[in-house]
């Protein structure tokens, strides 16, 4: 490229991201899949996380910037809205394209000419596994790309915040007990279904990290009272008989309403669920997502030890396992999701912290401990 990054990490991480790519693209072309995009060269991952850097820094009209990028020619892109002539991209023009383009969905396209790159538009249709680079707040940068199924939430492969920069361990969802949340995050058992459970407990993670209050969601099995022990009775906000909201909408057949108005009203479902995450006390949901209660007080069962330690992971490169005191991830929040899962080993436990971080707290029967996954890398 003519102008050379100066956001260091950008080059850092940018051989690794072409990497990832390839090895994807080739691994999917080789299975037979079709629709599928175009490969960005490191050079060209660089310039395009060097500029949306630099305007992540900059506002409009005193608004941050949030933007996506997405690499592909216009061909790919379905009916996109074109420019009548493209733009070159500068930090300045993602500043002022943003406030039109920042709604979710919508992607800013780029692709290259000779030696420079240029938006050329907007779309909302991407081929599949299309390097997508969202810039989700001022210095922080996601790397994803596009499901090869094309439904679900992007596959994330590298989170920048400033100097810091994260790549997506793949592998880390192999490990001994990981939870099916963990590795459809990964992308490791894909699923082209939306009223899949694990695809529903993904839209729920998400939406109960962008309340941004905090909260825990208690996932129980639907064919054991147990979980009771552990609750401190009276319970604050029972609900009775079990608000099956999301549950019956999981239950589509595909043939009273079209799929989009199936999807929105589970997104809205789910965000009647999560919301009530926001009240002090835990949320309880079985693992058909039936609502249990809210506001729910944590106990340590009867007979029970109290938790003293938990392995804790996090799925990128050169993350290392470590056992820890739960309360040392977040404070009593944490401790208490953790020794709920300690006591009640078919249940999960989903903690949003209120500075962003996530975990996953899950029994493994390999390790005979309990294992908390932070994923908020996956999240983003």
């Amino acid at each position: 490229m003519i102008n050379e990054p100066t956001y260091q990490a950008a080059v850092k991480v940018a051989d690794t991201i072409e990497a990832h790519f390839r090895k994807h693209l080739s691994a999917a072309a080789e299975n037979g899949e079709d629709n599928l995009a175009i490969v960005p060269e490191a050079h060209q991952v660089e310039k395009i996380i060097d500029v949306a850097f630099w305007a992540s820094l900059r506002k409009e009209e005193g608004n941050p910037i949030r933007i996506s990028l997405a690499f592909l020619p216009p061909s790919q892109a379905g009916k996109p809205l074109l420019f009548e002539t493209p733009q070159l991209l500068t930090p300045q023009l993602l500043t002022k394209l943003a406030p039109g383009v920042e709604r979710a969905g919508i992607h800013v396209g780029v692709w290259n000419e000779g030696n420079e790159l240029y938006v050329w538009g907007t779309t909302i249709r991407l081929p599949n596994l299309c390097f997508v680079l969202d810039v989700s707040e001022p210095g922080l940068l996601v790397v994803k790309h596009r499901r090869a199924a094309g439904l679900g939430k992007f596959t994330n492969v590298a989170v920048l915040r400033g100097d810091q920069v994260k790549v997506v361990n793949e592998d880390s969802g192999e490990l001994p007990d990981s939870p099916p949340i963990l590795k459809s995050l990964l992308g490791l058992t894909p699923t082209c279904l939306w009223n899949n459970n694990v695809n529903v407990l993904i839209q729920i993670a998400v939406s109960m990290r962008a309340h941004k209050r905090g909260g825990i969601l208690l996932v129980t099995p639907s064919n054991s009272e147990a979980w009771r022990e552990s609750i401190i009775h009276p319970l604050q906000y029972p609900i009775s008989p079990a608000f099956s909201g999301v549950a019956d909408l999981m239950n589509y057949d595909g043939k009273s309403v079209t799929e989009i108005y199936w999807q929105n009203a589970l997104r809205r479902e789910v965000e009647n669920i999560t919301g009530l995450t926001a009240v002090d006390g835990a949320t309880i949901v079985n693992d058909r997502q039936e609502l249990l209660a809210f506001g729910a007080k944590i106990a340590r069962a009867k007979d029970a030890w109290p938790i003293d330690k938990v392995l804790l992971t996090e799925p990128i490169e050169d993350g290392i396992p470590t056992l820890i005191h739960p309360s040392a991830i977040g404070g009593t929040r944490h401790l208490s999701a953790a020794q709920f899962v300690h006591d009640q080993h078919d249940s999960q436990a989903l903690v949003a912290s209120q500075d962003g971080y996530f975990t996953v707290f899950s029994w493994s029967p390999q390790q005979q401990l309990v294992q908390a996954h932070r994923i908020d890398v996956l999240l983003l």
